[in-house]
């Protein structure tokens, strides 16, 4: 079998071959900081169980040492060189041809290599912090997805589960962490040697680790578990809630998924310079400091939920992807999906008073947003080559991946649900899974056809809107895929339905399997009024919890209008009802004038959420009613204020003394949405504080949930005459070292409305002074009258930007940030024919959606443009009173 083979038939391959399996590494590895560059060895035991004379394995930006590569087999003393040892970088693979088959059986096999500690913040690489006035390196690890190549030869998928026997030699001043705990260290002179206890069986993606200064805070689990929060010297303080956090959701997810958490003890680590939020590596979970420290003094309400969050999530990960592993990229989901609605989970149980599972409605709005694409894809991606990974790090992956979960938890019962994931984690702990595993597990303990119903909404991309109507006391139900161009898709799904008539003591549930259905549900409906309207309404997807948009009749709508007026519905069926709507606006189903007309029923809201997603579609209209009916602007921008008035008198700008964690989220919030709306009263206050912040920096007028409203404001008096606002903030950012204020900062910077402004805020982005994992916060604050310079300036600067951030997904952001909210089709044109010829793997994806939306923004300028009541309807909610 083996005779024919040769180096060319291993490249180009999705996955590695499978003659030879890799047990356990003993890796040796010395960085020097000062050089940046490292020097390591590594032994793997590996199991032959093919008749081969290659062994194909993974490497890339290495350099390995030809004489250093061997194979020796236990049975033999006899140490085996290969006759050829290629590097093929395209690949990233390690070819080693041997002239003779390797015995079946257990095998050594050893390799000498030399890396760089690179700048790009994947495989090793360096990360600059200050201490004591010094600017100094520290060596992170980033492996995820496929970056453990980058710093040591070795099978990177992770179906090649292995443990690791990890051996250091660091500057004897430096901490070094790992998976594992130090079990020996050696000191000699100005270095030190530190091995560290063999890891249990886990994936390359997982190994990590970390070698610098650092201050910490420790406690430990009820059952004796060490956990640790490492920040920058003099930060110790920030970490304590993070590691209050993670004591207790440890604790809680061994309750919860019947199995205790299985390493010795959990290090989180605060690195100045990190692409994604945080990374899950086994026993040792890195992440930016924004994800990890809050500062009483100083962080938002906001910051605090975010550390919560996502503590959560990376905790949730050390059973579900690190004990439980997927089998390949294709399942990701897994992982982030499962994460994410664990996390949700974790943080109900420790703070209730947030209501985080009315706020999880913002990440399904965000899969829904995304998955209305054509351009979008399945839960289940085919992924053919590494490039590929790091552009399904999205919205699919994680928001709907977590909102189907939900909906699944909610159709089988959240007991039922809890056994079945217990069962799940006992059966593949230590191995690896599949999607269909888990549908097995769960429809072999709830008894429902689990596999069937979700196939399709894992195997197809997109999903439904259920168009709703009344006649006769029967509803008519009819599903079709729902996209945001307008246009019909041809998917059908098992739609879980839930429905409730009048008030929530009347639901219904049932599986919508056909493309229509009629029901006679006269049950549901008062008997004393058979009519749909006034006080009896309808209200599908109760709470939200499925993943699918609802279209209502004109009489439906109507009920709902009322209800909503009434407060009648939940926050999260508020919530529905008015996202349903804004989508189907989008997608010129539905009129502008009938969203605003809904949004008018919204003038006595109160809800953090509700609110929050008001201000997302306040900022969306005004956008496209800049272009498509600008004489109407004015008057549209004053409704929306008259609409979110009565919430901003209601919270002040102060907090109160007995104020909630979401009182303080949603000030911050209104605050901004009328300085960008340009309510001359709210940017005149905010300027003002700004200036007594700048003065006094503990100054109680600012405090941190309102800093980003004020920033927004200054921005607003700020033009090319007159740029004392912008060099104050820059002020700001230069002298804090919270990296959560500078994100505030940098996330304002371009929201003036003088485009020569956002140019020298865009520049900024590009200077030594911001990290590069930062420069995207800058991205997303950009002004419509910033929009065409910020096009020319990714243009000219592509170069640049393709190669500092060309090799992670930050880099995408680049791209979706400044093209998405064009909507002409003369500019998705000149934005394709821009990247036609600059189009790699990991952006191609990124580039046509982007440009799809650009497209569908086009078509609902027209949509608007050609309502002819619309100027009498702004008119008059402009003028009526709220």
């Amino acid at each position: 079998m083996a005779e024919g083979q040769c180096i060319e038939r291993f490249k180009s391959q999705p996955r590695l071959p499978g003659f030879a399996i890799p047990r356990r590494y003993d890796l040796f590895l010395r960085p020097d900081l000062s050089s940046c560059r490292f020097a390591g060895s590594v032994q793997i035991v590996v199991d032959v169980v093919d008749d081969t004379r290659f062994l194909i394995l993974n490497a890339a930006d290495l350099a390995i040492d030809g004489g250093s590569v061997w194979f020796r087999n236990p049975s033999s003393s006899k140490e085996v060189r290969p006759s050829e040892v290629v590097l093929v970088e395209a690949d990233e693979i390690l070819v080693l041809r041997f002239d003779e088959f390797l015995p079946r059986g257990s095998g050594v096999l050893g390799i000498g290599f030399q890396g760089t500690l690179n700048d790009k913040m994947k495989g090793f690489y360096r990360s600059v912090y200050e201490h004591n006035g010094e600017k100094k390196n520290m060596a992170v690890t980033q492996f995820e997805p496929a970056d453990a190549r980058r710093c040591f030869p070795c099978w990177d998928e992770p179906a090649f589960k292995a443990t690791f026997k990890m051996t250091l030699e660091v500057p004897s001043d430096t901490m070094a962490l790992s998976n594992m705990p130090v079990m020996e260290e050696k000191l000699d002179g100005l270095v030190k040697t530190l091995s560290f206890q063999e890891s249990p069986i886990m994936s390359t993606y997982l190994v990590a680790l970390v070698i610098g200064l650092f201050d910490y805070v420790e406690a430990s689990t009820s059952d004796g578990i060490k956990v640790r929060v490492y920040c920058q010297v003099g930060k110790s303080s920030q970490g304590k809630f993070a590691l209050d956090v993670a004591v207790k959701t440890l604790d809680l997810y061994k309750k919860y998924f019947a199995v205790p958490y299985s390493l010795p003890k959990l290090d989180m680590v605060a690195i100045p310079d990190f692409a994604a939020g945080a990374m899950e590596n086994y026993g040792l979970v890195t992440y930016r400091e924004t994800a990890l420290l809050f500062d009483d003094r100083h962080s938002a309400a906001s910051n605090r939920q975010r550390v919560a969050v996502v503590v959560a999530h990376e905790l949730a990960h050390q059973w579900f992807g690190n004990l439980v592993t997927m089998e390949w990229w294709t399942h990701l989901w897994l992982n982030e999906g499962f994460a994410t609605w664990v996390s949700y989970l974790a943080t109900d149980s420790l703070f209730p008073e947030w209501k985080v599972w009315t706020q999880f409605l913002d990440e399904t709005t965000m899969g829904l947003r995304l998955d209305a694409l054509a351009e979008s894809h399945p839960i289940e991606v085919d992924i053919n080559h590494a490039s590929e990974i790091d552009e399904i790090f999205d919205a699919i992956s994680y928001k709907k991946g977590a909102s189907v979960i939900r909906m699944l938890q909610s159709y089988l019962g959240a007991e039922c649900f809890q056994r079945s994931l217990a069962s799940y984690i006992k059966k593949f702990a230590c191995s690896n899974a599949k999607t269909e595993d888990l549908w097995a597990v769960l429809e072999e303990e709830s008894g429902e056809p689990v596999k069937m119903l979700m196939n399709s909404w894992t195997k197809q991309k997109g999903y439904p809107v259920v168009s709703a109507k009344v006649n006769n006391g029967n509803l008519q139900l009819e599903q079709t895929q729902f996209l945001s161009s307008g246009c019909e898709g041809n998917g059908q799904w098992i739609v879980p339905i839930t429905l409730c008539c009048g008030s929530y003591a009347s639901q219904k549930k049932f599986l919508l399997k056909t493309k229509s259905e009629k029901l006679d549900v006269p049950e549901l409906f008062n008997p004393e009024n058979q009519k749909i309207s006034g006080s009896v309404w309808i209200k599908f997807n109760v709470d939200q919890a499925g993943f699918y948009r609802v279209k209502y009749d004109d009489e439906l709508a109507a009920g709902l209008r009322h209800a909503i007026e009434a407060n009648q519905l939940s926050p999260t069926d508020r919530f529905g009802v008015l996202d349903d709507s804004f989508a189907l606006c989008l997608a010129c189903k539905q009129t502008l004038s009938s969203l605003l007309s809904l949004m008018a029923s919204f003038s006595q809201e109160d809800e953090y959420t509700v609110l929050s997603q008001m201000i997302a579609i306040s900022y969306k209209i005004i956008s496209t009613a800049a272009d498509a009916t600008p004489e109407l602007l004015a008057d549209i921008k004053q409704f929306l204020i008259n609409l979110l008035w009565h919430s901003t008198e209601k919270v002040g700008w102060d907090p109160k003394s007995n104020e909630g964690h979401l009182d303080a989220m949603l000030r911050g919030e209104l605050l901004t949405s009328l300085a960008e709306l340009g309510h001359d009263i709210t940017i005149k206050e905010a300027v003002r504080r700004f200036y007594a912040f700048l003065d006094d920096r503990n100054t109680s007028l600012l405090p941190p949930d309102i800093r980003k409203a004020a920033y927004v404001a200054v921005l607003q008096t700020v033009n090319s005459s007159n740029k004392l606002g912008y060099e104050s903030l820059l002020r700001v950012y230069r002298e804090t070292d919270l990296s959560q204020e500078k994100g505030r900062i940098l996330s304002a910077l371009a929201s003036g409305s003088d485009p020569a402004v956002v140019l020298d805020a865009l520049n900024f982005l590009l200077s030594s002074e911001v990290r590069n994992q930062d420069a995207v916060y800058g991205l997303a604050g950009i002004s419509k009258e910033g929009r065409d310079v910020a096009w020319v300036w990714l243009k000219e600067n592509w170069d640049h930007i393709s190669k500092t951030w060309g090799s992670g997904f930050l880099i995408t952001r680049f791209i979706s940030s400044i093209v998405s909210p064009f909507n002409s089709d003369e500019k998705a044109n000149e934005i394709e024919e821009f990247f036609a010829s600059r189009t790699k793997p990991s952006i191609a994806r990124t580039v046509k959606q982007s440009i799809e939306r650009v497209r569908n923004n086009a078509k609902w300028v027209k949509s608007i443009r050609s309502e002819r009541s619309l100027g009498d309807v702004v008119k008059e909610l402009a003028n009526r009173k709220l």
